[in-house]
């Protein structure tokens, strides 16, 4: 994760387009692209993360979640250690390498959730997923704080460089020290492999299993997922992106010129992330909660506190301070997802994890060019507090849908449609569990 956030911040700081870099772009970069192609070198990420994401989930499943992953960091890493000289060559190329680059981090979602599937015994599924997740939080703390330095004293070329070679070591010890399941782990004890699979029962078949479509698509819980996501995505992008904005450009504050200020948001988020899983985990664990109840806990967190903060900050008028103690307060509560409907997918059919996470991560990823486009269109030469208000009210009302929608419809037990036909008969369990929230 910390090579493709790294990318993104670079090659905004190349263009001179300062886009959450927490250091200062005092002139424009080396290179003559006017705003619309700093854009669309920028977006074309996306065009590659958009369609790769469900194919990902299902060759993940059917063939290697590891050698998936394994691609997912590879591809990013050619692309980010190739960026200079291909920056030096024609922008086309460049275009290229983010084509390629989004089509690599697309991967990477529905392969660790298969992973995860196969690794992690329900009980210990949230901290797990959360560790893995909130790395995104830290990775971006880590970019934050060390991009601008290297590029100030070795050249931003060799933030590439050096980061690309890091991730490179990474690569190696992950076809050293993973496999796809426990049963194939060199070095875990069997004590340890016992436990493992002792836990997961027969809820992950290692054969790949045909996909009920029809019953995905006709899941109350996997509506109550998808709608959270897209929602809680909505208002992420909001987040992360316009809400700095609205700071700029109405408050005068950047908070992007501080690196502290930039990274403090995420590294509480990865605090609180692992803290609250843990937590959930326990209460589960103890027969306190159920799995249902914990993922609407998280759920909620994660919508609801958000949606506060959006709605204060629509009302504190220029409070500088204030904005940005909400901006901090409501990324950290994002962190909730994590143990939240983000896992819910593992929960709900095990066996199609990944095919799950990329329908839905695909959908949600969508937001992140409807709200750019929203905010440009409200505030077109009209940059007012009343016309960001209406805004971020709007990025709460779909929180609130999000939060409403899961509370409803989500679910924390394996569905009947995660168990096929094709599954061997020795293996398939008798599943009562009805397509309803519990």
């Amino acid at each position: 994760m910390l090579h493709r956030t790294l990318v993104v911040q670079l090659l905004a700081r190349v263009t001179g387009l300062l886009l959450f870099n927490p250091w200062p772009v005092l002139q424009d970069g080396p290179f003559p692209w006017d705003e619309p192609l700093q854009g669309l070198i920028l977006s074309s990420y996306f065009w590659g993360y958009l369609v790769s994401q469900l194919p990902a989930g299902r060759m993940a499943e059917m063939f290697s979640a590891k050698w998936v992953l394994f691609m997912s960091a590879l591809l990013n890493i050619v692309g980010c250690l190739l960026t200079p000289s291909f920056s030096y060559l024609h922008y086309s190329g460049l275009l290229v390498l983010r084509v390629l680059q989004g089509i690599g981090g697309g991967l990477s979602f529905p392969a660790m959730h298969v992973m995860i599937a196969r690794w992690a015994p329900p009980q210990e599924r949230s901290v797990i997923s959360s560790v893995i997740y909130a790395g995104m939080a830290l990775g971006t703390v880590i970019s934050m704080l060390m991009t601008g330095a290297i590029s100030a004293a070795l050249g931003w070329e060799a933030v590439f460089y050096i980061m690309g070679a890091l991730s490179l070591v990474w690569c190696a010890l992950w076809v050293w020290l993973v496999t796809d399941s426990p049963e194939t782990h060199p070095y875990i004890s069997d004590r340890e492999k016992e436990h493992i699979s002792s836990h997961l029962g027969h809820t992950v078949h290692d054969k790949a299993l045909k996909v009920p479509w029809v019953k995905i698509l006709t899941s109350l819980p996997f509506w109550g997922i998808l709608v959270a996501h897209i929602c809680s995505n909505s208002g992420w992008y909001m987040m992360l992106i316009e809400l700095p904005t609205y700071m700029n450009q109405i408050l005068k504050f950047s908070i992007a010129k501080n690196a502290l200020l930039s990274s403090m948001p995420f590294l509480i988020m990865w605090f609180f992330s692992i803290a609250l899983s843990k937590s959930l985990d326990t209460a589960r664990s103890k027969k306190y909660i159920t799995t249902t109840t914990a993922r609407k806990i998280a759920t909620a967190i994660a919508t609801l506190v958000p949606c506060v903060c959006l709605v204060a900050v629509s009302f504190i008028g220029c409070d500088r301070a204030g904005a940005v103690a909400l901006m901090t307060v409501g990324t950290m509560a994002i962190g909730g997802m994590f143990s939240g409907f983000l896992s819910n997918h593992i929960d709900i059919a095990p066996n199609f994890a990944g095919t799950l996470i990329g329908i839905t991560n695909t959908l949600a990823t969508i937001p992140g060019f409807v709200v750019p486009l929203f905010v440009g269109y409200m505030t077109h030469n009209n940059q007012t507090i009343a016309q960001w208000r209406i805004i971020f009210l709007t990025m709460a009302a779909l929180y609130v849908l999000g939060f409403a929608v899961y509370t409803l419809f989500g679910s924390g037990e394996e569905q009947s449609w995660n168990e096929t036909s094709e599954a061997p008969a020795e293996e398939t369990e008798a599943e009562t569990q009805q397509n309803t929230p519990m």
